[in-house]
């Protein structure tokens, strides 16, 4: 069984910055696709940020293209999302998401992010 771990979200201010972390346990967490999705209330939950394993593809909601990076440390199991610029609409629970080669999915139990004055 895979466990996934979220950390560091917080209250940060409108054009702060924050880094959340996820930790995926399992020897082969370098095949894992890793994903970082978030839902806010009363809304859907949605895909923010995916990385492939291998090249490292990644894809990226329009809404924080140019915003948020995401990156991954094969050697810690651990994948980063580095969120700038963060605005209102950014606050949510944020999930982190592993994809193993085959097919099981794994969700991590959220982290608060909420952007406020």
């Amino acid at each position: 069984q895979v466990q996934v771990v979220e950390s560091g979200g917080g209250l940060v201010e409108p054009g702060g910055s924050l880094r959340l972390s996820c930790t995926a346990s399992g020897a082969t967490f370098s095949d894992y696709v890793m994903s970082w999705y978030r839902q806010a209330p009363g809304k859907e939950r949605e895909l923010v940020a995916r990385m492939a394993p291998g090249d490292g593809n990644t894809n990226y909601a329009d809404s924080v293209k140019g915003r948020f990076t995401i990156s991954r440390d094969n050697a810690k199991n651990t994948v980063y999302l580095q969120m700038n610029s963060l605005n209102i609409e950014d606050t949510a629970v944020y999930y982190c998401k592993a994809s193993d080669p085959w097919g099981a999915l794994y969700w991590g139990q959220g982290t608060q992010v909420t952007v406020s004055s």
